[in-house]
């Protein structure tokens, strides 16, 4: 998922109830510089880590699997440490596995905090709970000492991480987001991606005259893949300022016009073509469904094609499209794609060998860590050319032609994902709510914001800002 996938934020694990986690759920600590057992550091050892001191890595195992862990990065550590043992846990219940631990002071060394059931970084932060990234990014690079590994990362890929203004996590997966189809599907029926949004309601009719359902998504656990459509759309709208007002909280950017004529819009979509069932439905039930040949659109990430790699047939092709346009006057094109840097890597502050889970952040931000992982995961890292000459899925190929065709035309992330998880669990409900006809659009907009309002309110919450 992250994004996450995914998150975004994103690989996906089973369904859990999402709650602002205060910081004295995780315990108090003051330090943000490392800690455990330290060795000799050097150019080759620049965070001094001792070369027998044990390394927990815990993965997300939800779309991206934990091969590239145990087959690539995890073997590559224990090659420059080879007398340390290296202990790999995997799990889909991020939050719930680690909060105890974080609670009583035994934490890993390294986490992939991604899924559904991802801890709260800003209520980490706010406990010192992780270590500020930055001397990772000032190291120097693994494939070139004379780079620092901040230079090896495409742009904008750190600032995904920054909480309280500091890089508490690395994203590392660069993914590209957008309405997902079968080609050999529309290629049989002669259908194309939409550009306007009259179009994309015409082709959602001529999809259900098939007997398709034209859209769908999953709402029992992955709701925030409908959101990012409604965010993405009113960003497309209005500029990518109105996501950047929603993340720092600005008075009425719920409200805003661009959002409100978003929500309206894709409530129209789901109110012609949104099949109710998939209210109950799983991310993965709901994209075996189009690889069934069920389903015409399905809003995802790019890691969608690597994470249904085994339930997809020969006869179905994976490709991406833009979110067509809303307006005749929107601020961006037709082509314009939200990219971003997702799947959040963290290392605790109180970690045993915390120098260690840097050092293990720096073999993942190799040339050989990063080219391993996309290979196995078929998802691009932040590492500049480090997928470059490997062959690419067509679902990939398609990526790679919408980022070529968008340019500088990128809609940016959301952090409010990350920095006030009461607000990004109420947006799923809302979404639900909009998206299966219980509330209208105004009515969207209306109890969004008074839920910002809230968050805005409420002294106990750790506020963060962006600039863009």
């Amino acid at each position: 998922m992250t994004f996450n996938r995914r998150r975004m934020l994103h690989g996906l694990g089973g369904l859990a109830v999402l709650t602002a986690v205060p910081a004295c759920a995780f315990g108090g600590n003051d330090a943000e510089t490392p800690t455990g057992p330290t060795g000799d550091a050097g150019p080759e050892n620049p965070f001094g880590v001792a070369e027998d001191a044990a390394l927990e890595v815990v993965i997300f195992k939800g779309g991206l699997g934990d091969a590239y862990a145990t087959e690539v990065h995890e073997p590559m550590y224990a090659q420059r440490f080879p007398g340390a043992k290296v202990e790999h846990v995997a799990t889909q219940q991020i939050a719930q596995t680690l909060q105890p631990r974080f609670a009583g002071g035994d934490v890993p060394d390294v986490i992939a905090n991604s899924g559904t059931d991802l801890m709260d970084l800003g209520a980490l932060v706010d406990a010192n709970q992780l270590l500020d990234l930055t001397p990772l990014f000032d190291a120097p690079a693994i494939d070139d000492p004379k780079v620092k590994v901040r230079d090896r990362v495409v742009n904008g890929s750190i600032e995904a991480g920054l909480v309280g203004g500091k890089p508490h996590a690395l994203m590392y997966v660069y993914t590209a987001y957008g309405l997902w189809y079968d080609a050999k599907l529309f290629e049989a029926n002669g259908w194309q991606p939409a550009q306007t949004w009259a179009d994309f309601d015409a082709l959602c009719a001529r999809i259900k005259a098939k007997g398709l359902h034209p859209f769908a998504y999953p709402g029992k656990n992955a709701a925030y893949y409908q959101y990012w459509s409604i965010l993405v759309s009113a960003a497309k709208i209005g500029g990518n300022k109105v996501l950047v007002d929603i993340d720092n909280l600005v008075d009425g950017a719920w409200t805003a016009d661009p959002v409100k004529q978003s929500a309206a819009a894709w409530a129209e979509i789901g109110a012609k073509y949104l099949d109710k069932s998939y209210e109950g439905l799983t991310h993965t039930e709901v994209q075996t469904a189009q690889n069934q040949g069920r389903i015409g659109f399905f809003p995802c990430g790019s890691w969608l094609e690597n994470e249904q790699k085994d339930q997809t047939p020969d006869s179905f092709e994976y490709a991406m499209c833009p979110l067509p346009s809303v307006t005749g006057g929107d601020a961006m094109p037709y082509a314009a794609i939200r990219t971003a840097a997702g799947e959040g890597y963290i290392v605790p502050s109180q970690a045993k060998n915390s120098a260690g889970g840097l050092e293990y952040l720096r073999i993942m931000l190799s040339h050989e860590g990063a080219r391993g992982f996309t290979e196995r995961t078929g998802s691009i890292t932040i590492v500049k050319g480090a997928a470059d000459g490997l062959p690419l899925s067509p679902g990939n190929k398609s990526v790679a032609a919408a980022q070529s065709a968008a340019g500088d035309n990128i809609v940016t992330y959301n952090a409010f994902e990350n920095w006030y998880k009461e607000l990004e669990t109420e947006l799923r409900a809302k979404t639900n709510a909009l998206m299966f006809g219980r509330i209208t659009a105004d009515q969207f907009c209306a109890e969004m914001q008074a839920k910002a309002d809230a968050v805005k309110a409420d002294s106990s919450i750790p506020k963060q800002q962006r600039n863009g």
